[in-house]
């Protein structure tokens, strides 16, 4: 057996330049920088949980959309018609629809013909057939209807969420914030991140305000057309709904300083047109009120005292500094086009983002230590090569994450201590049988040719369950849920290149170059699990029986205590408080409870000096939101001084009900996959069996969700997707084993032959459980809370399901066999009696 020079030359340019690829993720910036221009510069991207800032997912307010529009048409309508000279006698909104009634029946023809000209057509394209936003109606002789059309909805949400994009990218760029990420999300939401940025009511004021700037004058209250609107501090005005002048003219706004009072100010400058309209404004109301308004609310009301002619002016209050500069960006990036609000809001402090790398790398590569040893303690000298695998595993995926531009979160650094994890599991399942093969007689090159051979269906059908798991998690997920797909996916890719064919590759020149007669892999330990024969099924009835007691109390927990839902799932605000000492939960609990906020939830989190601080959804709005916050940071500072607040999560109710929602049908629909996948794979009965067993571990992972108080959140959802597909693959290793003796031992009774699997693969098992299991130990004990719902429950599913697939799946495989057993017999004797009686008969 020989390596292909080609084959040798492809694998080592594919490692060097991985290697050059991750290199600067390894290096300090000064050093990057004096490298040449032609190597690579680019670093994988760090998300907010690890270098600190703000995310933000604003939604176009759907009725605020449609209410402008029915509000123009009402005025448009009543424009036309008078222009065309048609007689009516009213013309009003109903619902979301305008109602025109004609004195003069005969002229509603001309009526239709004139208000159609007030649709527009949407949906055109070089294959579609353009449709109109209005749909135009008679109900009656003397009646006709507006109504905006679905299509036409939609298509004023688009153009909102394009326009809005620029608008928000203007104002996030007047702000100075660097590196923002600013994109659609679905068909009406915008996501923002803001790496550095931690105030989230001045985020909420910058992104979520409308900034619909308007110039008004001041009426008597209680006349029609007049509406009383409040300043900052409640004073109620008068305003005159008719708008002199709209912001649309302004042309600059800047943060200032009043030259007098020295008061925080913005001034603003008009166009050549706005400042003409200004001019005539203040010359014919001197002596007057005048308000000058943002989305519905008075910025100031000032006397006009003479005729501004400059085209400018300015605008003063009870500002801050902070306030006119965020005022100032608004006005200058204009209006947007709808309202945008804020249905999911989290923000992570700088100090906590630190923390998470350092605990992140530490946890890490403690990990990949454990894993290293391990696997030198189980191989020897043949260790030494699968750990070199393993480093160029870990290489390569960061060489890959940074050419696909991912981004680097906390619980992505848990999907890379994982993948190297699942990576030794194809080491294993290799090693494993060429020692098989060894023990057999055959010579070095034969051995490893079987061993790789008869390993690859194996490793195939189990990273494919992984990768479906990783897939629909990517798919339903969101935030750094998706980093941990994006990892383990590309981990579970790279590792057949890495653990498959680079090994290979490398095993062969080794014999080759050594001379080698046989593979001896040799372990540094006695213990040997080979040429046992344990009588697993005796034990069936026992196993099965644990299982399902186990898996009843862990339904009982789920009603009572039941799960711990974080604010992912449940909706309202969530805040990650530390104290310089230990926090008094007790001072800190009858301190906040005074707010008024509803119930507040305290728990110690992680260590005695880092408290999580839960409260309820406020009513109100965002605006009610966002004082809560405020009331809550205030109050923290006030009940301990040294306190910070590291971390702020707001979700909606609508935000938590669908996250909800897309988390128990990613579990479904990954399962229902996965077992789709070993039902086409091997027979329906395994397809059973591992549903069967799933179940199982499932609701015994749920239970510890609930035993334990654990958030249960987007990150515990991870862990039960993962969990499922570690299960499968762990069943899908032993299942093969089965099929294989199935066909090498046709006469041997079933339950012999399950035995017999599982004692060949058990080997596999205990190693393969324990790799996976120390990877993710460090991460469980240091990683934080970040990961703490993950790696805990994770791997304690580990645990669950190395064991399911001896005391659980194997019997119920044994059930199903015998009982199709008995009912092909009942079938062949049935139909044997039937041929026998057919002579008699005739």
């Amino acid at each position: 057996m020989r390596n292909s020079p080609w084959l040798v030359a492809t694998y080592a340019i594919i490692i060097f330049i991985g290697m050059l690829v991750a290199l600067p993720n390894v290096i300090p910036q000064s050093t990057l920088d004096r490298l040449p221009s032609w190597l690579p510069h680019s670093r994988v991207a760090l998300g907010l949980d690890l270098r600190g800032g703000s995310h933000l997912v604003l939604e176009v307010d759907r009725g605020d959309l449609i209410n402008e529009r029915v509000q123009s048409l009402l005025q448009d309508s009543r424009r036309v018609l008078r222009e065309a000279n048609v007689n009516t006698s009213a013309i009003r909104r109903s619902g979301d629809a305008i109602v025109v009634t004609l004195r003069d029946p005969a002229q509603r023809d001309q009526a239709v013909t004139q208000l159609r000209t007030l649709a527009n057509q949407v949906g055109l394209g070089t294959t579609t057939v353009g449709g109109s936003d209005l749909a135009v109606t008679t109900p009656a002789d003397n009646t006709i209807s507006l109504a905006q059309t679905e299509a036409g909805i939609n298509s004023h949400i688009t153009a909102a969420i394009e326009q809005s994009l620029e608008i928000i990218r203007q104002r996030v760029d007047q702000v100075g914030v660097a590196e923002p990420t600013i994109q659609r999300v679905g068909s009406d939401r915008v996501l923002v991140q803001l790496p550095g940025e931690q105030d989230p009511s001045r985020l909420r004021q910058l992104l979520g305000s409308t900034a619909k700037m308007s110039f008004h004058l001041l009426g008597e209250q209680g006349q029609p057309g007049v509406t009383m609107l409040a300043d900052e501090r409640g004073t109620q005005y008068p305003v005159i709904d008719r708008v002199e002048l709209s912001g649309d003219r302004l042309t600059d706004a800047r943060a200032a300083f009043d030259q007098q009072t020295r008061q925080p100010i913005v001034t603003f400058r008009f166009d050549s047109a706005g400042a003409t309209r200004f001019a005539q404004i203040t010359q014919a109301n001197v002596g007057k009120p005048f308000a000058i308004v943002l989305d519905n609310k008075v910025l100031s009301a000032p006397v006009i005292q003479t005729p501004i002619t400059g085209g400018s002016g300015q605008i003063s209050g009870s500002f801050t500094p902070e306030e006119t500069t965020t005022l100032s960006a608004l006005l200058r990036a204009g209006s947007l086009p709808a309202k945008l609000t804020v249905i999911e809001e989290r923000t992570v402090g700088a100090d906590l983002g630190a923390d998470a790398i350092q605990r992140g790398i530490y946890s890490g590569l403690v990990g990949f230590a454990l894993v290293a040893i391990f696997i030198f303690v189980l191989y020897g000298t043949w260790g030494i090569l699968a750990n070199v695998a393993l480093l160029i595993h870990t290489i390569l995926t960061f060489s890959a994450l940074t050419l696909v531009g991912a981004t680097l979160t906390l619980p992505g650094i848990a999907g890379i201590v994982l993948g190297i994890g699942l990576a030794v599991d194809a080491n294993v399942l290799i090693n494993e049988r060429i020692r098989e093969e060894t023990r057999k007689g055959r010579g070095a090159f034969a051995a490893i040719d079987n061993g790789f051979n008869k390993a690859y269906s194996t490793i195939i059908d189990g990273n494919m369950t992984a990768l479906i798991a990783a897939a629909i998690l990517f798919y339903f997920g969101s935030g750094p849920v998706r980093g941990f797909a994006v990892t383990m996916g590309l981990g579970l890719i790279i590792s057949m290149f890495t653990s498959v064919a680079f090994v290979r590759v490398t095993m062969i020149a080794i014999a080759r170059r050594q001379k080698l007669k046989v593979i001896n892999i040799q372990s540094l330990f006695r213990f040997s699990p080979y040429d046992r024969h344990i009588q697993f099924m005796k034990a069936r009835f026992f196993g099965v029986g644990v299982s399902a007691l186990l898996s009843i109390a862990s339904v009982a927990l789920f009603f009572y205590p039941g799960l711990n839902y974080g604010v992912d799932f449940r909706g309202g605000i969530q805040m990650s408080v530390r104290t310089q000492g230990t926090a008094d939960l007790g001072k800190f609990r009858e301190g906040l409870n005074t707010l008024g906020l509803g119930e507040i939830m305290l728990q110690s989190f992680g260590d005695p000096n880092t408290i999580l601080v839960r409260a309820q959804r406020q009513e109100g709005g965002e605006e009610a939101q966002t004082a809560a916050v405020t009331k809550l940071k205030d109050e923290v500072t006030k009940i301990d001084p040294t306190a910070t607040v590291q971390g702020t999560d707001v979700i909606g109710p609508k935000v938590s009900g669908e996250l909800a929602i897309a988390g128990f049908l990613s579990v479904f629909i990954a399962s229902v996959a996965m077992l789709i996948y070993i039902w086409v794979r091997f027979e329906w009965p395994f397809a059973v069996g591992a549903i069967v067993t799933l179940v199982l571990d499932v609701t015994k992972l749920v239970g510890f969700f609930a035993i334990t108080g654990l958030d249960f959140n987007l990150t515990a959802i991870a862990a039960v997707l993962t969990m499922v597909g570690y299960s499968v693959n762990d069943k899908v290793v032993v299942y093969d084993r089965m099929r294989e003796n199935m066909r090498l031992y046709k006469s041997m009774p079933l339950r012999e032959i399950i035995d017999k699997s599982i004692n060949e693969t058990l080997a596999r098992s205990l190693y393969t459980n324990a790799t996976a299991f120390l990877s993710l130990l460090p991460m469980a004990i240091w990683g934080g809370s970040a990961v703490e719902s993950f790696a805990v429950p994770m791997a304690f599913g580990i645990l669950v399901a190395g064991a399911s697939s001896i005391f659980i799946a194997a019997p119920i495989l044994l059930f199903l066999g015998d009982w199709r057993t008995r009912h092909r017999v009942k079938a062949d004797s049935a139909e044997a009696a039937a041929d026998g009686e057919r002579p008699s008969q005739a």
